[in-house]
């Protein structure tokens, strides 16, 4: 990499995963938080570590070869074209980094509402003692035995179907192809997508654990709400337009489901007049699923693993692919 070029981050490393990315890359790293400093440096950039980059990045960094994307979804790259262009620069996402602690958001999503448990914390908040557990409907089902659909055997998907499994749960899966008899190590049955269906129709809870793609927008819709049992509970992590947001609220308001575990929504932040911010069966969070104590460390290590990769020539981990979408 010719000295004048820069390695330049939005992501805010810590001094201790800046020495080793610099250590990774034989260069300073340039970690960046003021927006228009970003955008004057970028003149400079061969590599970049951002969750974003402006539309007109083909003007402004015209040396760019090298996008590591922050996160694990690229949705918000499109808009850009540059995902257009592989062969002009590389897009590699952060996938797998995030599949510890979003599995066990899933899981406690579901052991939330299997306890009644942010009805409890009200029920607290207001000096309320319940005398008995039906005064105020305060649930008490359980994992054991009981059936987990997960959309999506990504690194997400098969944490989670491995969490599934220490619960005692059976572990149904989907995935993008499924070749006849085909064997999962992590599911006690794979479907494809076309028999998405006849998965929720055995499934207790369902986890969305899909990217975000056109073959995936607005996958779970009325005809597969309808599919679900009355007291099945679905977790989205994924990305909120792979639901239909109306037949969701539908569902919930009258029982097709049992509840859901948002933390992704159609529109981030979502509107104050959302009906989701009331309805006692959802529980709802800002798109945190994935944060965690170790995400700094984490995507140092993989960013890091990638510099040497790039510096030497080899095929880059986690390398968008046009022709998956992700």
């Amino acid at each position: 990499m010719p000295e004048h070029r820069k390695v330049i981050s939005t992501f805010q490393f810590t001094p201790k995963s800046q020495a080793i990315l610099r250590e990774a890359a034989q260069t300073d790293i340039l970690c960046i938080s003021n927006n228009e400093e970003f955008l004057a440096r970028l003149q400079e950039a061969e590599i970049l570590c951002s969750y974003w980059i402006p539309n007109n990045w083909r003007v402004l960094a015209p040396h760019l070869r090298w996008l590591q994307a922050s996160g694990a979804g690229v949705d918000g790259l499109r808009s850009t074209g540059i995902l257009d262009e592989p062969d002009t620069v590389a897009v590699t996402t952060a996938v797998g980094i995030h599949a510890t602690t979003i599995g066990e958001y899933v899981f406690g999503s579901m052991l939330m509402f299997n306890r009644t448990w942010p009805e409890m914390v009200r029920l607290q908040d207001r000096h309320v003692w319940p005398h008995s557990a039906n005064w105020y409907k305060l649930g008490g089902r359980e994992l054991v035995n009981q059936t987990l659909g997960i959309i999506g055997l990504g690194s997400i998907g098969r944490r989670i179907a491995q969490l599934g499994h220490a619960f005692g749960m059976r572990v149904l899966a989907t995935r993008r192809s499924v070749e006849p008899g085909m064997v999962d190590p992590d599911a006690d049955q794979v479907y494809p997508m076309e028999k998405l269906q006849e998965m929720l129709r055995q499934s207790d809870y369902v986890v969305l654990s899909v990217p975000l793609t056109p073959q995936t927008e607005r996958l779970i819709g009325e005809p597969e709400l309808r599919a679900m049992r009355p007291h099945t509970y679905l977790v989205n992590v994924a990305r909120g337009q792979i639901i239909d947001e109306k037949a969701l609220i539908r569902a919930l308001r009258e029982g097709w489901i049992a509840g859901a575990g948002l933390d992704v929504t159609q529109e981030e932040p979502l509107p104050a007049d959302s009906p989701l911010f009331s309805l006692p069966n959802v529980i709802l969070t800002p798109h945190i699923s994935g944060d965690s104590v170790h995400y700094d460390q984490r995507l140092a290590d993989l960013f890091a693993d990638n510099l040497r990769r790039y510096r030497a020539g080899e095929p880059l981990r986690n390398r968008y692919d046009p022709a998956r979408g992700y």
